[in-house]
């Protein structure tokens, strides 16, 4: 009798499991063209795949329209927990003060992954000297209280040129994924480099300076590779220098810099049918959306994961 138990327990594990597989697997479809509006603010990083997911959702429904609003992270989860918009786009996970916040409003969220990203150190394409530093030769250029103003002091070996930095500002989750993983505690930066929520500023800053060096996602150094020059990283933990590439980072091999990105939804937002169909349109067609914007795409297991949280939405929001 023990052993019929047993065998009835395995075998409704592996139904839960076949069943698992194919509703996360499955695609979502939309049905008809819907109509409404969708509001999106928040990181800079995260609204080029936003905007390119927008597009190709209004191309299928034309009496919708998402604005995609690029107020940094942390700016964006500050409009999100007033009730102002849809989904807040975030480069890191919510914090459990911008939690509160929302809780304290009565704003209800589901988070979704959409997207991978290794954030990409570039420097000046004139920049001969540079093809890799180590993850403490960035630690010495960007802690806080750091002197380090000149190439020469970043490396035996490296010319004297003046070293100018551009990167994130402090509403940014770039800024605080970045601070984070380099200098080892969230936030902690020297204060005296160029800081914008606009990465744009940061292509144009290291563009024409010598011997610049900035940060910034992925996307931004895919859409200006031909002005820019990027740089390998050593984690100093084997592996060696490592490119960031669609490869190292769904491979986990560029460390410590490669990271999971964001869209939050409103509950209330995602019982409006043109709110959840965007869900379902984007996760139909993550891969595509993925590459236009310029992005690392999820892996199967990522994408499977965030089909499923999508179903298990729709179903509690029909209620």
């Amino acid at each position: 009798m023990g052993n019929m138990k047993r065998a009835g327990l395995v075998f409704a594990c592996v139904l839960i499991a076949v069943v698992f597989a194919a509703v996360a697997g499955a695609r979502i479809d939309q049905g008809k063209p819907l109509s409404g509006s969708v509001t999106a603010d928040g990181s800079s990083t995260v609204g080029p795949y936003t905007t390119a997911a927008a597009e190709g959702f209004g191309k299928r429904n034309p009496k919708a329209r998402v604005t995609v609003g690029v107020s940094g992270t942390g700016g964006g989860f500050e409009r999100f927990c007033r009730n102002e918009t849809d989904l807040s786009n975030a480069s890191r996970p919510m914090k459990d003060s911008e939690a509160v916040k929302c809780r304290d409003a009565g704003v209800k969220w589901l988070a979704f992954t959409v997207a991978n990203d290794g954030l990409s150190v570039v420097v000046n394409r004139s920049n001969t000297w540079a093809n890799c530093l180590t993850v403490a030769e960035l630690k010495k250029i960007w802690e806080p209280g750091s002197k380090i103003e000149n190439w020469s002091q970043v490396r035996d070996g490296f010319p004297n040129v003046s070293l100018k930095l551009f990167g994130a500002g402090t509403d940014s989750g770039t800024f605080d994924y970045f601070t984070e993983a380099i200098n080892g505690k969230a936030r902690a930066s020297r204060s005296d480099y160029l800081a914008t929520e606009d990465d744009n500023v940061v292509v144009t800053g290291v563009q024409g300076e010598r011997g610049a060096l900035g940060y910034f996602g992925f996307s931004y150094y895919e859409e200006n590779k031909d002005k820019l020059k990027v740089l390998a990283v050593d984690s100093g933990k084997g592996g060696g220098c490592v490119t960031p590439s669609i490869a190292t980072v769904q491979a986990n091999k560029y460390k410590p810099l490669s990271r999971p990105l964001f869209i939050y939804a409103k509950r209330d937002s995602f019982k409006r049918p043109v709110v959840a169909g965007f869900f379902g349109y984007l996760f139909n067609n993550e891969k595509a959306i993925a590459q236009k914007a310029g992005f690392i795409a999820l892996t199967d297991r990522q994408l499977k994961k965030a089909r499923y949280q999508y179903r298990v939405a729709l179903k509690a929001n029909s209620k």
